[in-house]
């Protein structure tokens, strides 16, 4: 995990210089980092973007309790796991880790709001499409059976053309990260989500 030290590092920077606590965080991969507008499109939750490049669940693991050290926030939205996918991890493996960082979350924060945001389908990864729908179908499982604070986040199913393939206009021209379009559709789903699930946090 040595690898994602300096990037660490910028997250524990970044956590020195807030003047006042977050109340939602972002954790999770470069789709998380790369998100320009978060703090932007959820200003009324005081986000804070904790996401680190090329992050996998099994380093939003490793790394937890480090990064969330001096934090208590009133939500959490993550979205990890496209990488460990890409790396040839199966999908009973990132279940295994998904189940491991709900475990700490509750441990350190008690049963506060968790968003967990599907893993997208991808032009770039479309050669595992079917594992990665079968994550999403464990780990949905596996939130309803929970039944907890904890919601599923369903970006994949409105990422997909009329034909099940990702829809270009939401990708950068590498066919791994989304574009500004990409993540404006992911704004919504999230809000659509945590509204019908009565999910609401302390606005400003």
């Amino acid at each position: 995990m040595f690898w994602y030290e300096e990037d660490i590092k910028r997250l524990e920077i970044i956590k020195a210089e807030i003047t006042e606590q977050p109340e939602l965080i972002f954790y999770g991969s470069s789709s998380i980092r790369m998100w320009q507008s978060l703090n932007e499109d959820f200003n009324g939750y005081k986000p804070i973007n904790l996401g680190f490049g090329g992050s996998t669940m099994a380093a939003c693991v490793w790394y937890f309790d480090r990064v969330m050290a001096g934090l208590n926030p009133k939500g959490m939205a993550i979205y990890a796991g496209d990488n460990d996918l890409g790396d040839g991890r199966h999908p009973e493996e990132m279940f295994i880790f998904f189940k491991q960082l709900m475990v700490d979350i509750r441990k350190k924060f008690g049963n506060i709001p968790v968003a967990y945001i599907s893993i997208k389908p991808s032009i770039r990864r479309f050669n595992i499409i079917k594992q990665i729908k079968f994550t999403n179908e464990l780990i949905e499982a596996e939130i309803e059976r929970m039944n907890d604070a904890t919601f599923f986040v369903n970006v994949y199913d409105r990422m997909l053309d009329e034909n099940s393939y990702p829809r270009r206009d939401l990708f950068e021209p590498e066919g791994l990260h989304i574009n500004e379009k990409g993540y404006a559709l992911w704004k919504e789903i999230i809000n659509e989500t945590l509204t019908s699930k009565s999910v609401h946090l302390t606005q400003q």
